[in-house]
């Protein structure tokens, strides 16, 4: 897929972000529109991936340290980081899975955040309910554990994960 193109998330984007958001839950975090709109606005990257034919193949939001951002992962991370680069979210469209659209985005943002003098990028991939693809394909691309913890009332555990930039 490599005639696809990464561009930043318009405003026209957000109703196939959020669709796809949804497709994948539990692996990513639900959220509604309005949450989805105030997560971009606030998120100091938001990528697509646009396939060739001109649709969404992904979405990405991605966060640096400062963010007024409730998440229990990204809390974590900010405790441990004075400076850092946070994937909150990723999705890649069913019919893109395989294409190599993640990497892309995930290249980017190793890319970006590099850009911007951040020394690590962190993401968390969940273990309970498990997501063994997703932990896998984080595996190959460097990332390495710096350890676990529970969410939501202890109904999802997540691996999280950093990548030196």
């Amino acid at each position: 897929m490599s005639a696809a193109q990464v561009r930043e998330l318009a405003p026209g984007d957000l109703e196939a972000a959020l669709e796809l958001n949804q497709h994948w839950v539990p692996h990513v975090g639900s959220i509604d529109a309005a949450g989805l709109g105030a997560l971009v606005e606030q998120a100091s990257l938001s990528l697509v991936a646009e396939t060739t034919n001109g649709e969404l193949g992904g979405f990405a939001v991605v966060l640096r340290e400062g963010a007024d951002y409730g998440s229990p992962n990204y809390r974590w991370f900010a405790g441990r980081h004075g400076a850092f680069t946070y994937l909150d979210r990723i999705a890649i469209a069913p019919e893109s899975q395989g294409s190599g659209l993640g990497r892309m985005l995930y290249g980017v943002v190793a890319d970006w955040g590099r850009s911007v003098g951040s020394p690590v990028l962190c993401a968390e991939v969940n273990l309970v309910p498990p997501n063994p693809e997703s932990l896998a394909f984080h595996r190959r691309l460097g990332f390495a554990d710096a350890g676990t913890q529970w969410t939501y009332d202890n109904t999802v555990q997540v691996q999280m994960l950093e990548m030196e930039l």
